[in-house]
């Protein structure tokens, strides 16, 4: 375990093991980096030290036997995002899951992914079935066909571990099992805490396909286009876009399409996408939108939802920091193990517990 730790830390440094021994203090040799990491020797407590140190990372990642692996990674990435992007986000993504699940580890919560693997699908025979199976899915968690306010507290619920990480610009999200003991014992889907709402809650619906639908099935069909298409379908129902706007246009308005990104909390760009998905408007008209009006909306967002108001004021991952604030109520772990396990300040944890002071 702590081999696979250290060369993934490594990878994430971008260092060679004669790098990573040139910089370590106290100084070890390449060889002996070599031997930890194919588990043939341990280091010393300063070495240790010295290691965390070197590669930026927490002894607890290092060390810690929660996750063991990560299985069925699939990222939401620009095509520039590199290989030590990718080992760079599943270093992130590994640390802030070990401290997940060692909080429900000190308060004994068992993890169940059961709320997923229920509702998985092998494949998708066509694009209109994508969004059928998004509205199943809607259907099975007794969600309606309203705008769902928070997708973070959503997959929170259903035993879904949602993370929002300082990942590479290059990586929006990812989605990925947690292995420990060859068998699976979480869920976990990761947002960037770069990108906007508009685009967070596209990626999380985006990360919660890759969870539920494992193939296309259909060579036509373009699995992370399917993933996309199951997000637009989950997040803006087809019947209530339909009913909003008519069943059939031919144009639409910047008004209308500001107004229903703002109802169902999504971008511009995914609102008129979903229009010529579900048959509102032709391929052509939505065609002609983008090279005309709407050519500038993948670059920068219009009218975008601000910080802190409306749906961004919601869509943010709460249950671990909820589980460590009980913890720490319950006397289970102290306020300095608090504020570790958070990656905040002492004073900030403290300020937490005991409330403003009162003048």
């Amino acid at each position: 375990m702590f081999g696979q730790r250290l060369r993934l830390a490594r990878k994430r440094a971008g260092l060679s093991m004669r790098e990573l021994a040139d910089a370590m203090s106290p100084k070890v040799t390449a060889q002996a980096i070599s031997k930890y990491e194919a588990g043939k020797m341990l280091p010393s407590s300063a070495v240790l030290v010295g290691l965390g140190k070197a590669l930026d990372v927490s002894l607890d990642f290092l060390m810690s036997a929660q996750v063991e692996v990560l299985e069925a990674v699939e990222f939401r990435k620009h095509s520039r995002a590199s290989a030590r992007d990718r080992a760079k986000a599943e270093a992130v993504v590994m640390d802030n899951l070990e401290r997940y699940l060692a909080i429900e580890h000190i308060l004994d919560i068992e993890t169940s992914v059961d709320w997923v693997e229920r509702r998985r699908y092998d494949s998708v025979a066509s694009e209109s079935q994508i969004d059928e199976r998004a509205d199943e899915l809607r259907g099975a968690w007794d969600l309606g066909l309203d705008p769902i306010p928070s997708l973070c507290e959503l997959l929170e619920d259903k035993g879904i571990k949602v993370v929002e990480a300082d990942l590479p610009e290059s990586i929006n999200g990812l989605s990925c099992h947690v292995l420990r003991g060859g068998e699976i014992v979480a869920e976990a889907v990761v947002v960037s805490s770069r990108i906007n709402v508009e685009r967070k809650r596209f990626t999380l619906a985006h990360e919660l396909a890759h969870r539920i639908i494992r193939s296309t099935g259909n060579p036509a069909i373009d699995l992370e286009r399917a993933m996309n298409r199951f997000a637009g379908a989950f997040l803006v129902p087809g019947q209530c876009l339909r009913k909003e706007v008519g069943a059939d246009r031919h144009r639409i308005t910047y008004y209308e399409i500001v107004r229903l990104k703002h109802i169902y909390g999504v971008s511009a760009t995914t609102l008129l996408m979903r229009l010529g998905q579900v048959g509102v408007l032709s391929e052509g008209s939505v065609q002609h939108a983008f090279a005309t009006f709407a050519r500038s909306w993948r670059r920068s967002e219009p009218d975008p939802i601000q910080p802190d108001h409306g749906f961004a004021a919601f869509e943010k991952p709460r249950r671990f920091k909820r589980l460590v604030s009980r913890a720490v109520g319950e006397e289970l772990i102290s306020p300095v193990r608090a504020a570790a396990l958070l990656n905040q300040s002492l004073e900030s944890v403290e300020r937490q517990i005991r409330g403003p002071v009162i003048q």
